[in-house]
């Protein structure tokens, strides 16, 4: 190289044309850039050296203009298209000739420029540039379009982010979910990078952190301030496919014929169906007869969903998929589609209704005497709520003398699995609703004679059913629960009666089991037991119908042991996930509830320790039914009565802490 050598180098990744001014040492040159800047580089920093004239570093813009004029990167496709088709490789000089029939220092560096900036036709190999194939070129261009059209829709996203941040109605894109799905797994699963989620948070200059991650879908109208995340993170599916919602609406207009044509025809019956008020899916109803012997048959209806969804079908897959209807505080998800749920599935006032009906018949005591099950058809007479039916009993409405007889028999059954050896916990159960508007209402719901008349009546059935498949060898999701270890009496007496003591024993209260084998089942005191009562909503009692109906009908059962077991323990898995998202769910809105009523003070009482040596408990806020968490600041005995005031609820952290007035003391 000698001075004057006109040069391209790179600085910081940047093209630059220097005129060579000296050597220094024996590998090294100074050179002067078009600004005056001086760079020491070694030769091997030399990318290109243009051939000619020595020039000097004012003459460079001259030369970089007169170069732009051949600059034209669509004549790099035409000269590709020659030479890759003859297998042939070129110099910047000699492709000089080939796009411009020149080889003067200008046109080879226009030629070497071309080919500098090119990454679709050709690869440098050294001092030579080899042209790509075909397919290769193709690939190439395939992801230079692929990249600009994420840049696009990615500038397009963050205008539409720009416009809904300032309050602007904005209609999300299909290609925006990749980005909400992004942040939607930042927010749900934390301990996880997403760097999607990351980015998008950056360009829109909000901490990358999931907490930011859910502000910003808040804030883009993407998810409520309230969005569920249990249910999110759940495995809960939160929409029917359109396959089984076709089928839905296909049984509602026309349903198929029904596979048990001799039904006991039992519209005869006065039928009670009680439940809350907001029960839309009526799946038991109950009457009562009195025989020519002069004894008195209940009997208990079950709404027959197995009438519109046969073993296997898209109804039953989808319903064993979800295994339970979801009660959440902001409504109800069901496990059927809901127009079959609370429509031909449900026990209708003033409806004929295919159901399965329990005839029972009682002794004195309380115990079973005869039993008969039938597939039948039922009219129910009158939908009432439990208040209604509190009220009817406690004025003793003598129109309705089913009832009071109903209750009777209901109160003579309680006490004869008391004598069985059945445990009976109670403690305060609260009901939290929130509306369309968010506003939380908690209800507790009292122990009252109309839920232990329906309670009574349906643990019955569950009886009955059980006995009739250990008796003709069904296989059926038998239900039972091991003896507890309870303290002994002596050592309960000391604890305070009421909540305390009943909080005591259901910590001593091991799980149920499900299996193909009857046992007893020791909170319940009975010896066989399933559960049959709420085919609509719970899928082992759909199970259980699935196998009964097809015994009545004379048809071999559906399922083996085998598979019923199978069936049931999948289903109770999904079952249990579906309990935390509830149980989950109703803390969060509890939560909710106490931060709005910060400045309240509640009745709190003492329930149990969770570490006494560190003053750590559980209080019940008497008026809400709720069991929350506590450290006390003071000293406090089991039984203990509180005034408390919420002094931190977070219900996004579940969090939740009180201060405490010591009010009076239960010994």
């Amino acid at each position: 190289m000698e001075k004057g050598t006109l040069i391209e180098f790179k600085a910081q990744g940047e093209r630059r044309l220097a005129v060579a001014e000296r050597p220094e040492g024996r590998k090294h040159w100074i050179v002067v850039d078009q600004w005056g800047q001086s760079h020491t580089l070694h030769r091997r920093q030399v990318e290109y050296e243009v051939r000619g004239d020595p020039k000097r570093r004012e003459d460079i813009p001259a030369f970089l203009q007169e170069a732009e004029a051949y600059l034209d990167p669509s004549s790099l496709e035409v000269a590709w298209e020659l030479l890759v088709e003859d297998g042939e490789t070129a110099t910047p000089k000699q492709m000089a000739e080939v796009l411009f029939s020149d080889q003067s220092p200008v046109a080879c560096y226009a030629a070497y420029s071309l080919l500098a900036e090119d990454k679709i036709y050709f690869k440098q190999k050294g001092e030579i540039f080899e042209p790509r194939s075909p397919s290769q070129v193709a690939e190439i261009k395939h992801q230079i379009e692929v990249e600009k059209q994420r840049n696009q829709e990615k500038a397009e996203f963050m205008d539409r982010v720009k416009r809904a941040l300032a309050g602007e109605s904005i209609e999300w894109q299909n290609s925006d979910r990749a980005r909400f799905d992004a942040l939607e797994r930042y927010v749900l699963q934390p301990e996880q990078e997403v760097r999607l989620a990351q980015e998008t948070l950056a360009e829109v200059g909000r901490e990358q952190t999931p907490d930011a991650a859910f502000t910003l879908l808040v804030d883009l109208g993407v998810w409520s301030r309230h969005e569920n995340l249990s249910l999110r993170r759940s495995s809960y599916p939160k929409q029917f496919p359109k396959k089984v919602l076709d089928v839905a609406q296909q049984y509602v207009e026309s349903p198929p014929d029904d596979a048990d044509g001799n039904r006991l025809d039992l519209t005869h019956h006065k039928v009670y169906t009680i439940d809350d008020e907001s029960t839309k899916e009526i799946d038991d109803g109950i009457s009562i007869e009195t025989l020519p012997d002069g004894r008195q048959q209940i009997w208990i209806h079950i709404a027959d969903p197995t009438r519109l969804v046969q073993p296997e079908d898209e109804l039953d897959q989808e319903a064993r998929r979800r295994s339970t209807s979801l009660y959440l505080p902001t409504g109800m998800i069901s496990m059927f589609p809901p127009e079959l749920a609370t429509g031909p599935m449900s026990l209708v006032q003033g409806q004929v209704s295919p159901a399965v009906s329990f005839g029972v018949i009682l002794d004195n005591n309380g115990e079973i005497a005869d039993y008969t099950i039938s597939a039948s058809l039922v009219k129910p007479t009158y939908r009432l709520t439990y208040d209604d039916v509190d009220e009817m009993l406690e004025l003793g409405v003598t129109a309705e003398p089913e009832i009071a007889q109903l209750a009777q028999w209901a109160q003579t059954r309680y006490q004869w699995r008391q004598a069985q050896g059945s445990i009976n916990i109670r403690l305060p159960e609260a009901v939290i609703t929130v509306d369309a508007n968010e506003e939380i209402e908690i209800e507790l719901l009292d122990d009252s004679p109309a839920r232990e008349l329906v309670a009574e009546m349906m643990i019955l059935a569950g009886e009955a059913a059980g006995r009739f498949a250990q008796e003709k060898g069904i296989p059926l999701p038998f239900r039972s629960q091991p003896q507890p270890e309870l303290p002994p009496d002596e050592e309960l007496l000391q604890l305070p009666a009421g909540p305390v003591r009943h909080c005591a024993m259901r910590g001593c209260m091991p799980r149920s089991e499900m299996g193909t084998t009857p046992g007893r089942h020791a909170g319940l005191g009975l010896n066989v037991y399933t559960q049959v009562t709420s085919p609509i909503r719970r899928y082992v009692d759909l199970l259980s119908h699935f196998q009964l109906k097809a015994y009545l009908r004379g048809d071999a059962c559906p399922f083996s042991h085998e598979e019923v077991q199978e069936i049931a323990y999948s289903a109770a898995a999904a079952t249990y996930e579906a309990t935390l998202v509830e149980r989950q769910t109703k803390r969060y809105w509890a939560l909710e509830f106490l931060r709005r009523h910060g400045n309240q003070r509640w009745n709190a009482l003492v329930l149990r320790w969770l570490r006494e040596e560190d003053n750590l408990g559980i209080i019940l806020l008497e008026d809400l039914g709720l069991e929350l968490p506590h450290r006390f600041q003071t000293n406090v005995q089991l039984g203990d009565r509180v005034e408390v005031e919420v002094t931190v609820a977070d219900p996004h952290q579940d969090i939740i802490r009180f201060r405490e007035f010591i009010e009076s003391t239960v010994n």
